[in-house]
């Protein structure tokens, strides 16, 4: 009897514990999408840099707004290959469709399969191209984990870069209502899962 008094109680507590953290979803759960952010905002730089796994077109937009506000005079555009072409190709004629023009982007065709293969690529790039400060334009879920990589990878590198990390919006997350549709509840749960990944080295 007395163990059966336990198990109901431990469930009654279980219960209301779930019930607790669901009535008050809106106070805890948006820590998760604004864990995932770090914006330092735009500063003068040599160029700046978009990062591939945009396939609404807001990174590179993000970045050609940069070049029209004076921010930087060139745009580096990464882009690993899909199917026949490689996504700064797309990328870079979208921006020009766009209005923007063709001269401002310098394509980075590459063969990465992560952010860490990436970094990897393009801090190579930069440091051949001779420039030392650059604007990482990425979307906002996923400047955190950006600014961690390329910051290791600089320091792995022996340094000599200086980079601000700028946000872009994205199509579905807000980090303040993100698990209110289905795709942002897929964007935290992957960006999440890949944190967790990149933390073990993976």
């Amino acid at each position: 009897m007395v163990r059966n008094r336990l198990r109901v109680s431990a469930l009654l507590a279980f219960l209301l514990l779930a019930i607790t953290a669901w009535l008050s979803r809106s106070l805890w759960l948006p820590w998760f999408g604004e864990a995932l952010i770090h914006n330092e905002g735009p500063a003068k730089a040599e160029i700046a840099v978009v990062l591939a796994g945009d396939d609404t077109g807001h990174r590179i937009q993000k970045a050609a707004e940069l070049a029209r506000a004076g921010y930087v005079p060139s745009i580096l555009v990464s882009g690993p290959r899909y199917f026949d072409v490689h996504e700064c190709d797309e990328a870079i004629a979208f921006a020009v469709r766009q209005g923007y023009p063709a001269e401002w982007f310098i394509p980075l065709p590459n063969q990465t399969h992560s952010t860490r293969e990436e970094a990897s690529a393009i801090l190579s790039e930069l440091r051949r191209r001779g420039i030392h400060s650059f604007l990482l334009v990425t979307s906002d879920y996923h400047t955190a984990r950006a600014a961690r990589i390329y910051r290791a990878a600089t320091e792995a590198m022996g340094g000599g870069f200086e980079m601000r990390v700028v946000a872009a919006p994205d199509e579905f997350f807000r980090a303040g209502s993100w698990w209110r549709n289905r795709e942002g509840q897929k964007t935290v749960f992957f960006e999440w899962s890949k944190t967790l990944a990149t933390a073990l080295g993976q």
